[in-house]
């Protein structure tokens, strides 16, 4: 049977260029490594808790909008509580890039780099993926410079032939939804660091040493 990896990817910056940080995170899983126990086990305590089984997506959970708008913040802390047990539970790896808007002149450069990187990051790797037949880039279109990104570095390192792009969206994986999650922790540290955390972060994830020693640890845990 031919051993399939899935790269499912996330990105946080907005596409006006305003934003101070953009990063982009690839979360990598082996289809030999099944999740459908994970999953049930993450949706069976949503009802438990008489919480709504819906997309998990961070920004407007963490500031009470779109679907989330009708909890109050101790229903949504315990969702985002939920999920990182879940992500806990996952067979996945993952990778993040952080950059600072301010040095990148235009959004051609900032796709440059993000190119470079991933194929650094997949020579680096080469054997994991190389070990796969077949590897599926999973990713919604959201933002033309990762999927600029993702073509000349993806296809570049590997095999063309094994390489196909499918468009996806939230609400049809949870592993998409996962590197959602792994973008916001990472989003976090680079925030805290800065000291420009802001009331919400302290909400949800403590202090800086609270953040550090229970969700990035546990994050930490999956990178490759």
């Amino acid at each position: 049977m031919a051993k399939e990896l899935s790269i499912f990817v996330d990105e946080s910056g907005d596409r006006g260029g305003k934003a101070r940080y953009y990063l982009l995170t690839l979360v990598f899983h082996d289809q030999a490594d099944r999740i459908a126990e994970a999953v049930t086990g993450y949706e069976a305590k949503l009802a438990r808790a008489d919480l709504p089984n819906i997309p998990f997506h961070s920004e407007p959970l963490m500031n009470g909008h779109k679907d989330y708008e009708f909890l109050n913040i101790e229903q949504r802390k315990v969702m985002l509580a939920y999920f990182s047990s879940f992500v806990r539970k996952l067979p996945i790896s993952y990778i993040t890039f952080v950059y600072r808007r301010s040095q990148f002149e235009d959004p051609a450069r900032l796709m440059e780099r993000m190119g470079r990187d991933i194929s650094s990051a997949m020579i680096e790797h080469l054997g994991f993926f190389q070990s796969f037949d077949d590897v599926k880039v999973y990713y919604d279109n959201g933002q033309d410079i990762v999927k600029q990104a993702l073509d000349r570095s993806v296809g570049k390192v590997l095999s063309k032939g094994v390489v196909r792009r499918r468009k996806t969206s939230m609400t049809d994986y949870r592993l998409e939804q996962v590197a959602d999650y792994l973008c916001t922790i990472e989003l976090a540290l680079v925030k805290y660091e800065a000291k420009e955390n802001g009331e919400t972060y302290n909400k949800f994830f403590g202090g800086i040493g609270s953040f550090k020693r229970n969700w990035l640890k546990q994050a930490r845990s999956k990178r490759i």
